[in-house]
């Protein structure tokens, strides 16, 4: 058992009017009795409990009432259990023993008497994949060992690929889990849906292709097309727009220039795909006013989509 957990238990029979002593301490978790003095010790000077010990009762006491160690009923730390919990179920991970687990013995150490914290938080993403845990985990151990993978990849139409990958980043965006890859077949990187991945497996050999710590090929521009920046996109934005985007982040590098009719959002973008979608979304009130080939894109698409829409119109 954790220093922690002795922590957490000699506070909560304190609390209780226990006067917990050194010995029960040991007897409780099964260490030395050295080592039980030493949690008191960690409990009185680094966590400045207000500890006194009664020669009568022969336990230790609080002598302030109201003292409670780091994070103990703390909303912060219940907001982000819930949230851990949520995306959890999300991710498959929810499945995992030892999720149910861990889960379980911090909220018990952290909030106790609160179970299933995720009741008091609701977080949705619309278009979720689910992922297969086993997988998951699998990536995981690769990503820590820093090991290639053999993965069977399904792209569009059920086609199956056989690849060879070095994993180099777990991505989660806009509920869907990504991973940042090499590889080997088509000798770039890749992100590849993670719900996509078939028969994962741990190989022996190093990943080949390392990922610079400095690398900001997945920061460096908006959505989840990466690569070099291709272009600088500014879009203006009107009326209820505006006002929507105003207060929203696309990417940390954009700059925002207030108008007395609208606003212009200007962005680093490497992929015209999700930019157009995002732009769409917003209909009249939000234009593209460069780059031209951008708006000449969407102009093409709005064509499309025009002529979808008249061609079903009842006369």
């Amino acid at each position: 058992m954790s220093l922690l957990e002795r922590i957490y238990f000699f506070h909560s029979r304190i609390d209780n009017n226990g006067f917990p002593n050194a010995s029960e301490l040991a007897a409780e978790f099964e260490v030395s009795t050295a080592t039980a003095h030493r949690d008191i010790s960690y409990l009185r000077d680094r966590l400045l409990a207000p500890l006194a010990f009664d020669q009568q009762k022969n336990g230790y006491y609080y002598t302030e009432t109201g003292f409670r160690l780091p994070f103990e009923e703390s909303s912060k730390i219940i907001l982000f259990l819930g949230i851990l919990t949520s995306i959890a179920k999300e991710a498959g991970l929810s499945e995992l023993p030892e999720f149910a687990q861990l889960s379980n013995k911090l909220t018990s150490l952290v909030v106790p008497g609160h179970h299933n914290l995720e009741q008091y938080l609701h977080c949705e993403w619309v278009e979720t994949e689910p992922v297969d845990h086993v997988t998951l985990m699998c990536i995981i151990n690769a990503l820590l060992e820093q090991k290639q993978l053999a993965v069977a990849y399904t792209k569009e139409r059920h086609l199956l690929t056989k690849r060879t990958l070095d994993p180099l980043k777990l991505l989660h965006y806009q509920g869907r889990w990504y991973l940042y890859a090499w590889c080997y077949l088509r000798e770039s990187r890749r992100l590849f849906h993670l719900s996509r991945i078939q028969n994962a497996q741990l190989l022996p050999q190093p990943i080949q292709h390392p990922m610079d710590k400095r690398d900001r090929s997945l920061t460096g521009v908006f959505g989840i097309f990466k690569g070099a920046p291709t272009n600088t996109v500014t879009i203006s934005f009107k009326g209820q727009a505006a006002e929507t985007v105003r207060y929203q982040q696309w990417h940390p590098e954009q700059s925002v220039d207030e108008k007395s009719d609208r606003l212009l959002l200007t962005l680093p973008v490497a992929d015209h795909r999700e930019i157009i979608m995002k732009v769409l979304q917003f209909g009249s009130l939000a234009e593209i006013i460069s780059p031209q080939q951008l708006r000449e894109e969407v102009h093409v698409e709005l064509g499309k989509m025009l002529h979808l829409y008249a061609a079903n119109l009842t006369p």
